[in-house]
């Protein structure tokens, strides 16, 4: 079975190109990491500030080293999440 993850990141008034640089920085290296199935971000035009990821990967093992990385220290931790109004998240398993 997967790990899932699917994260809502609203931003700050007047932020949305804060985070929206650190997501572009973070997904590249993000989709490198060895346990990672998929990473995928994306933002709804009739509402700026609200960025959507869905991220699968082997185990939640997996999952606990992404969010141990140095990447996401630096694009998440240091720079998109300090400007977050909210920051949401669901993990899920996969069937089959």
């Amino acid at each position: 079975m997967a790990y899932v993850v699917s994260a809502t990141w609203t931003a700050e008034p007047g932020q949305e190109a804060v985070v929206l640089d650190a997501i572009e920085k973070l997904t590249p290296p993000s989709r490198e990491e060895p346990g990672n199935v998929f990473y995928q971000a994306y933002q709804d035009p009739a509402e700026p500030s609200v960025f959507r990821l869905f991220e699968i990967y082997h185990d939640e093992e997996a999952y606990a080293a992404h969010g141990a990385s140095e990447h996401f220290a630096k694009w998440a931790l240091g720079q998109a999440i300090p400007v977050l109004a909210k920051r949401e998240r669901a993990f899920y398993t996969t069937i089959g």
